[in-house]
């Protein structure tokens, strides 16, 4: 099927709702078929009893999230009709490429699936589906789909995610994310800073380039890793910000790093993954460094970017995980000092080799073992906290704090939320976007508080 086919005034005047899960992937992949609605005459509702067409783009890293969107289909069977009269659900994401026509099979109320590499026919697939009750389903890889090129419909005017390249090649063990967004596909550089730039143009502040290993961006095209090269590019767009992830340990080049301390719009923040202290797990996981890799790793990075915020990804109760191989996990992690942790007990994903590998530890034990990590988490970050009491920090506004409509929130360079009370007689909506500076009084343990200073900019 291709784009030209579908005849943009079929979905004219429908409502649509689009509910995502998973990584930032997902969420620029939600901005594009957002874009492409908006493009076709759509209007997006605030909740999906108020859409036409109902979508979920989806993530299939754990099991949980299979579990939530079932829930959620189904859920959508007690609504009242649909505005139009017809309601549509679609699934795309990680779990549409996953399973394809088996969700159509499962999920008797959806009527549209598209993989990772199908978002290009998203519109004509809804299309069709309004005509006819027979399903709609596209998962093979379409060489032509490029989602960068589609209409966008940003979540803020401020903060662009900016995909550099697609798919992962280091097929970790547990991981299934290799065999649902396909090999390493990197994005030509020369299209990376025309995109970036012509956000600085139309006022973005700040941009998150995306990769499953951005550390290897360039490998596949160039052939060998342009990651920093391409840091210092965008760094000359004019760019107020620059984010990125995720970054694979084994491929953290000595240039990276010095990207990272000599480009004055990256941030100082680097999400490193670690997912076990112990390298006897790390071997069985497919990560190939050690765990003396990793915290020499981290030791030169500190030493290049003093007050660098290092965050990561732990999991909990890998299969054939000791409680040798956790204490190794709490060792590294105080020793790491890192400032935010995403901790996940093991989910067992089918197709992934570690599904295969058997594991009699009990459940309760794993929980026991991750309650603990949570704690030496949660010290760890409030004394990262800690270093910013005094401190003036700038933050870009993002908004206002969901149980204070008069005290803003924002992210500090180092990633930290921070909040402040908006000065009496300025619309709080005015600030969203702006960078503001704030002298931190308070430092707990997710956030920091303080009074704002000077003027907005």
């Amino acid at each position: 099927m291709s784009q030209s086919a579908f005849s943009y005034p079929v979905l004219s005047q429908k409502t649509y709702f689009i509910r995502t899960f998973g990584c930032q992937m997902n969420l620029h992949d939600s901005e594009r078929v957002s874009g492409v609605l908006d493009a076709c005459g759509c209007l997006e509702a605030a909740e999906p009893a108020e859409a036409d067409i109902v979508i979920f783009m989806t993530c299939c890293v754990r099991e949980a999230a299979d579990q939530r969107l079932y829930g959620q289909c189904s859920s959508l069977k007690s609504l009242p009709a649909a505005p139009s009269g017809k309601r549509v659900v679609a699934i795309g994401g990680c779990i549409a490429q996953r399973d394809g026509e088996r969700l159509i099979d499962k999920l008797d109320n959806v009527q549209v699936v598209f993989g990772t590499s199908a978002i290009n026919h998203v519109a004509e697939l809804l299309a069709h589906a309004f005509e006819s009750d027979e399903p709609q389903v596209v998962t093979v890889e379409d060489p032509a789909c490029d989602a960068t090129s589609l209409p966008w419909h940003r979540e803020t005017p401020y903060h662009a995610w900016v995909p550099i390249m697609t798919g992962c090649n280091n097929f970790c063990t547990y991981c299934i994310v290799p065999y649902v967004r396909g090999r390493e596909k990197s994005r030509p550089i020369e299209n990376i800073i025309d995109e970036v730039t012509g956000l600085v143009r139309t006022g973005v502040r700040e941009v998150t380039l995306l990769g499953q290993n951005v550390n290897s961006y360039g490998r596949d095209r160039y052939g060998a890793p342009r990651f920093a090269e391409l840091l210092r590019a965008v760094g000359e767009t004019g760019i107020e910000r620059i984010r990125f992830t995720s970054s694979h340990p084994k491929d953290l080049l000595p240039e990276t790093i010095d990207a990272i301390a000599e480009v004055p719009a990256v941030m100082p923040h680097l999400h490193l993954a670690v997912q076990s202290g112990s390298t006897r797990i790390l071997k069985l996981m497919n990560r190939r460094y050690t765990r003396e890799d990793y915290l020499d790793l981290v030791q030169r990075v500190r030493e290049r970017v003093p007050h660098i915020a290092l965050t990561t990804d732990i999991i909990v109760g890998f299969p054939g995980e000791t409680e040798e191989d956790f204490t190794e996990t709490l060792s590294l992690a105080r020793v790491a000092r890192f400032s935010q942790a995403f901790t996940f007990i093991y989910s067992r994903r089918a197709g992934t080799p570690a599904a295969e590998m058997p594991d009699d530890t009990p459940r309760e034990r794993i929980q026991d073992r991750f309650d603990r990590l949570v704690h030496v988490i949660e010290d760890t970050a409030h004394a990262f906290n800690q270093l910013d009491l005094g401190q003036v920090v700038p933050v870009l506004v993002e908004g206002v704090s969901k149980k204070d409509s008069h005290r803003l929130q924002g992210k500090s360079p180092k990633n930290q939320t921070v909040h402040a009370p908006v000065p009496e007689g300025i619309d709080p909506g005015s600030l969203v976007g702006k960078i503001v500076d704030v002298e931190v009084q308070t430092a707990r343990t997710w956030y920091l508080a303080g009074e704002m200073r000077g003027e907005p900019r």
